[in-house]
C-alpha cells in the first residue's frame, strides 16, 4: 500500500516537474520557433580536443568554450545540464531600409594594411562554423545582410543596425573608400574600377585593385546598400550650368594629356575629356554629376559681359565688384573722375582657352581689363587739358574701344564695345566752365536779338514795298486793260473805219483816224499811269510827280492824236466838208435848235389841214425817240 503511495507520487512529481526531469536526467533541450540556442560547452569528458587554441573563442570541433554551432528551433537530447549550457537568443532582425552591419570577435587576422574582412561563404553570417572554417577574419566585415530574419551567432558575430543609403534629387553621392590598395603617387584618388554595383559590393571593388581615398566615380539619387565601415558617402548638389554659360571643366585626376591647341598656345594644358588638365569641350547649359573634389568646373559667361569701373554700379556677375571709378589727371593738372563700361564677349569654343591661361573670369578681369582700360584713359587724359577730353569725348570713346580691342584679341576674348559714362571735372574748373557759359550764352542771346531786330526792321522794309508793289501790280493791270481796250478800240475803229470806206469813202477815213488817234491816247494814258504807280512804290512825293507828268504827257497824246485824227478826217473828207461835219456834230452836241420843231405852212390846196396834223404828229414821234435815246443813255 505505501509503495503503491510513493509511485503514485514519483508519477505526480514527474508530471508536475517533467521537463526538470528531462532536462536533468535525459539532457532534453527545446529551441522555440522564434529562437536560437546558442551553447557552450563546459568541459570534454573524451574524444575531442579539450581547450581552444590560443586567438580563439569559437569551438568549432567541439572544445569546451562558445560553440559555434547553434540549435535551430527544434527538440535536442544529452545535452546534459552539468557539461552545456543552453542560451535562448532571438532571431537577429534587420528592419526595412535598414542593413546589418557585421562584427566578427574571433577569425583570423585581418592583413596589415587593411582595415576590413573579406567576404567567405557562411549563408550570410548563419553559419559560424563554416565562417571560422573557410577563412573568415575577426573584426568589421566587408559583407553585411540586407532586411530579413537572421539565425546568427551572436557570440561570434555582433550586429549593427545602420540606416540604408539615400541621395536625393538633385543631389550625388561622393565616395571616399576606408579600405583599398593604396592611391598611386601623384594622384588625388583612387582609379577607376567597374562592377561593384555603386559600392555596394565592396568586396569585388577591393579583389579588382581599388583604391582607398577619393573615388573618382560619383553616385547619384537613390537608395543603396552600402557599408558605411567601408564606404563613405557625401551628397552635394548637382553642378548646374545655367543659361548663357558654358562649363570649362579643370580635371586634377586622370593621365597626364597632350596638349590638343598646338604649339601657338602656351598657357596651359588644354587636354581630351577624362584626362588632367583643362578639357578642351567645355560642357553646355544643364546639370552634371561633377565630383567636387576631382574636378573643378568654372563657369564662363557666353552672353554679352558688361564691367563698370563705376562706384556706385554692380551687375549680378559681380565680376565688377571691386572695379572703381577711374581717377585721370588731365595735361593741365586737373584730376577728375570718369566711369567707364566695358563689353566683352567670351566664345564658347575659347573659353577653354580663357580658363587656361587665366585660370578664372575673375582673373581676367583682374589680370588685364582692370589695367588696360584704367592705364589707357589715365594715359589719354594726359595728352590733353580737361576741356578737351570732354570735347573729344565720343572720339576717345571710340579709340578706346579700337584700342582695347587690339588688346583683348590677343586673350580670345571679343571687346564688343566701351562706353565712356559720368565725367565728373573739378568743382573749381566746373564754376569756370560754367561762367563762360553763361556768358557765352548771354552774348548769343544779344546776338540772336540784334538779329531779330534787323530782321524785323528788314520786314517792315519789305512790308512796305509789298503795299507799294500793290500799286504797281494795280499800275500794270491799268495799263494792260489800257492797252487792251486800245487795241479793242482800234479793231473797233478799223471795221467802223472799213464799213465807213464802204459806204462813204470820206466817212471811212475820217473814223479811221479817229480810232487810230483814240488808239494813241490810251497807250499813252497807260504809260503815264504805269510811270505813275512805280513812283508811287519808291514815295509819294515821286508817285506825284509822276502822275502829273503821265497826266501831262497824256493830254499830250490825246491832243496829238485828236489832232492826227483831225488831220486824217480833213484829208478824207475835205477841209469844208469837215468844217461843216464838226460844226453839225457841235451843233446835236449842244442839241441847239437850227430848224423849228414844227413847222407848219398853209396852203391853198386841199391837203394844207393834212399835212400840218402829219407834222405834229411826227414831231410827237421824234419828242418820244428823244427821250427813249435819253433814258437808254
Amino acid at each position: 500500500m505505501v509503495t503503491d503511495y510513493w509511485w503514485v507520487l514519483l508519477i505526480l512529481l514527474c508530471v508536475l516537474f517533467y521537463k526538470f526531469v528531462l532536462r536533468v536526467f535525459f539532457g532534453m533541450v527545446i529551441v522555440p520557433e522564434d529562437k536560437i540556442g546558442l551553447v557552450t560547452k563546459k568541459f570534454v569528458l573524451f574524444g575531442a580536443e579539450k581547450s581552444l587554441p590560443d586567438g580563439r573563442i569559437i569551438a568549432t570541433k567541439g572544445e569546451a568554450g562558445f560553440q559555434a554551432k547553434t540549435l535551430a528551433p527544434g527538440l535536442y537530447w544529452m545535452m546534459w545540464i552539468w557539461q552545456y549550457s543552453v542560451d535562448m537568443s532571438a532571431f537577429t532582425i534587420i528592419p526595412e531600409g535598414k542593413i546589418g552591419l557585421i562584427l566578427s570577435k574571433d577569425g583570423q587576422e585581418i592583413p596589415t594594411g587593411r582595415i576590413l574582412a573579406r567576404k567567405v561563404q557562411s549563408d550570410n553570417f548563419q553559419d559560424a562554423t563554416a565562417f571560422l572554417n573557410n577563412g573568415g577574419q575577426k573584426g568589421r566585415q566587408t559583407a553585411f545582410i540586407t532586411t530579413g530574419s537572421y539565425r546568427i551567432n551572436t557570440f561570434l558575430f555582433e550586429i549593427v543596425i545602420a540606416d540604408q543609403i539615400k541621395i536625393f534629387e538633385n543631389m550625388i553621392g561622393i565616395v571616399t573608400a576606408l579600405d583599398g590598395d593604396p592611391i598611386p603617387q601623384g594622384q588625388i584618388a583612387g582609379k577607376n574600377v567597374e562592377g561593384h554595383n555603386n559600392f555596394q559590393d565592396v568586396d569585388h571593388f577591393l579583389n579588382n585593385g581599388g583604391n582607398r581615398g577619393l573615388q573618382p566615380q560619383v553616385m547619384l539619387a537613390g537608395s543603396y546598400y552600402i557599408n558605411t565601415w567601408a564606404i563613405q558617402i557625401e551628397q552635394n548638389p548637382m553642378t548646374d550650368v545655367p543659361i548663357g554659360y558654358v562649363g570649362v571643366v579643370i580635371s586634377y585626376i586622370g593621365e597626364d594629356g597632350m596638349d590638343v591647341t598646338g604649339e601657338h598656345f602656351k598657357h596651359g594644358n588644354i587636354v581630351s575629356k577624362g584626362q588632367r588638365g583643362v578639357w578642351m569641350k567645355p560642357l553646355g547649359t544643364g546639370k552634371y554629376a561633377l565630383n567636387k573634389y576631382t574636378t573643378k568646373l568654372e563657369p564662363v559667361p557666353t552672353t554679352n559681359l558688361v564691367l563698370n569701373w563705376a562706384d556706385a554700379r554692380s551687375e549680378a556677375h559681380n565680376l565688377d565688384h571691386n572695379l572703381s571709378t577711374i581717377t585721370v589727371r588731365s595735361k593741365d593738372g586737373f584730376p577728375f573722375n570718369l566711369d567707364v563700361s566695358q563689353i566683352i564677349h567670351v566664345p564658347a569654343n575659347e573659353a577653354p582657352k580663357v580658363i587656361a591661361r587665366f585660370g578664372s573670369m575673375t582673373n581676367l578681369v583682374s589680370q588685364v581689363l582692370e589695367p588696360t582700360i584704367g592705364n589707357y584713359f589715365r594715359n589719354s587724359a594726359q595728352e590733353s587739358d580737361v576741356i578737351s577730353f570732354l570735347s573729344t569725348r565720343k572720339e576717345r570713346q571710340e579709340s578706346a574701344k579700337n584700342h582695347i580691342k587690339v588688346v583683348l584679341d590677343e586673350y580670345n576674348v571679343n571687346a564688343v564695345d566701351t562706353l565712356i559714362g559720368d565725367i565728373v571735372p573739378p568743382d573749381s574748373l566746373m564754376k569756370t566752365l560754367t561762367d563762360r557759359k553763361l556768358a557765352e550764352e548771354e552774348q548769343k542771346t544779344y546776338q540772336t536779338q540784334k538779329m531779330a531786330q534787323e530782321q524785323r526792321q528788314g520786314m517792315e522794309k519789305e512790308t512796305a514795298i509789298a503795299d507799294m508793289q500793290k500799286e504797281i501790280v494795280r499800275a500794270s493791270q491799268s495799263v494792260e486793260i489800257a492797252q487792251r481796250t486800245a487795241d479793242a478800240t482800234v479793231k473797233k475803229a478799223e471795221g467802223d473805219a472799213t464799213s465807213l470806206k464802204l459806204n462813204v469813202n470820206a466817212e471811212a477815213e475820217a473814223t479811221k483816224m479817229r480810232a487810230n488817234a483814240e488808239a494813241e491816247a490810251t497807250k499813252a494814258r497807260a504809260g503815264a499811269q504805269a510811270e505813275a504807280t512805280k513812283l508811287t512804290a519808291s514815295a509819294e512825293a515821286e508817285r506825284i510827280s509822276k502822275t502829273g507828268l503821265a497826266e501831262a504827257e497824256k493830254i499830250m497824246a490825246i491832243g496829238k492824236s485828236t489832232a492826227e485824227a483831225y488831220e486824217l478826217q480833213v484829208s478824207a473828207m475835205g477841209g469844208d466838208n469837215f468844217t461843216k461835219y464838226k460844226i453839225t456834230e457841235e451843233i446835236g452836241k449842244g442839241k441847239i435848235k437850227v430848224i423849228p420843231d414844227v413847222l407848219i405852212t398853209g396852203n391853198a390846196g386841199s391837203d394844207g389841214a393834212i399835212s400840218g396834223l402829219l407834222g405834229m404828229k411826227l414831231m410827237e414821234m421824234m419828242d418820244a425817240k428823244v427821250e427813249q435815246n435819253g433814258e437808254k443813255k
